[in-house]
């Protein structure tokens, strides 16, 4: 794992020390006797730790494919076209309510079973993800008295069964997920005209981050709220909030922002529908997780001959993933902790002899954080902001090797 998460964007020779050290990851990811949820279970036990000091932990969930096209292992399946293949991974991702990662606490994954001649496909029904990912929590929502666990999903978890089945468990985690469908209610209404019929609660505004063909601007958005019985089928409603909230301002040519979410929670001012927002707004961190699962940690070029094989790969890269979105965060949030506590000695000496500078006694975690970042490029200038999670993976591989050569220098006695 140290190696690993050392090396995340190297191979597993290139992120192992040496042949030897390659053979045993090989061997560990062969081990049929290893299941990969004995891997997690340490982190799961730490995420826990860490979730009971918080009052509320946002627990997020979605799913990204993995394309494996091209290679030869066996148990891979088609994707969202039948001639790719590759598997779906589904975690759970614990933040806090201010972004901060607390870790993975679960991970549902599965390779899609070819249609057969009638065009159907077997195995189990992939919508139960969303379900069992709530059983979870709802199982360890016993454990964390003191903190509330809430799930939150995009679209694809608009399910009445997942929404029935945590009223009938006594929702112990809270649920709050976008609406995909303008549902029918009892009385023949339609669920999001019935919501926004009114003058709005109030308004909010937001800054908008940067992303892929979109610049950072600010959004206003106009919000509604209403409390709502959802029809479950046999004569059973499920009682729930349906927020909207409606952008008004947009800039022109751009699409206008609009959420429509449903929630177990009972939201009747501005403020309590506003939390609710900026709690699905905290979806998009799982989004960053992914990033750096496939983007940094190429996960999607391992070579392991079976899915199996793969999967056990996979469970020590999401915790490399989060350890590295972790760092990011905290070095922006909590710039003055002392970098010891997150770095080796020899990492922290390493970053500041890359950038050719002697290493300051108690150097700071962002301080070390920017140096990590230079070696790749960051320029740390005014306007730069904060180094991003590709910039910090990139010169992680390189501070790591230059803290191998100093414990070698050392062992040689120079």
């Amino acid at each position: 794992m140290e190696s690993m998460a050392a090396a995340p964007t190297a191979s597993v020779p290139k992120a192992c020390n040496g042949w030897n050290e390659t053979i045993g990851a090989y061997r560990f990811f062969d081990n049929d006797s290893v299941e990969w949820q004995a891997i997690l279970e340490p982190h799961w036990h730490q995420t826990e730790r860490r979730k009971a000091e918080q009052s509320v932990v946002l627990c997020l969930q979605d799913t990204t494919e993995l394309d494996f096209n091209g290679q030869q292992a066996n148990g891979l399946g088609p994707l969202s076209y039948e001639a790719q293949r590759g598997m779906y991974v589904h975690p759970t991702y614990a933040v806090t309510t201010a972004r901060e990662p607390l870790g993975i606490l679960d991970v549902w994954m599965w390779a899609r079973e070819l249609k057969d001649k009638n065009g159907q496909r077997g195995g189990p029904k992939e919508s139960l993800r969303w379900i069992e990912g709530y059983e979870r929590l709802a199982e360890l929502a016993p454990r964390l008295a003191s903190t509330r666990l809430v799930y939150v999903a995009d679209r694809e978890a608009d399910m009445m069964p997942l929404m029935a089945r945590a009223q009938q468990l006594g929702c112990p985690a809270d649920w709050l997920v976008r609406a995909a469908h303008n549902r029918c209610l009892p009385n023949s209404e339609k669920l999001w005209p019935h919501t926004t019929d009114g003058a709005a609660l109030g308004e909010i505004e937001f800054t908008l981050a940067a992303r892929p063909g979109s610049k950072e601007r600010i959004v206003r958005q106009r919000l509604w709220a209403r409390r709502v019985e959802l029809k479950a089928g046999k004569g059973e409603v499920v009682g729930a909030t349906c927020i909207v909230a409606r952008e008004y301002d947009a800039p022109s040519g751009t699409k206008p922002i609009e959420w429509r979410l449903l929630t177990n929670r009972v939201a009747v001012t501005a403020a309590e529908v506003a939390e609710l927002i900026d709690w699905y707004r905290a979806r998009w961190e799982i989004e960053m997780l992914f990033n750096v699962f496939k983007t940094g940690c190429k996960v999607e070029e391992l070579q392991l001959g079976t899915i199996e094989r793969i999967e056990r790969a996979l469970v020590l890269y999401l915790v490399v993933a989060w350890r590295i979105a972790y760092l990011v965060r905290m070095g922006r949030t909590c710039p003055d902790l002392e970098a010891q506590l997150f770095f080796d000695p020899d990492e922290i000496r390493g970053a500041y002899l890359l950038n050719k500078l002697r290493t300051p006694p108690n150097p700071k975690l962002n301080e070390v954080i920017r140096m990590i970042a230079r070696v790749r490029g960051f320029l740390g200038r005014k306007g730069d902001g904060e180094p991003g999670a590709k910039t910090l993976w990139e010169g992680l591989r390189d501070v790591r090797a230059s803290a191998l050569t100093l414990q070698a220098l050392r062992e040689l006695g120079d």
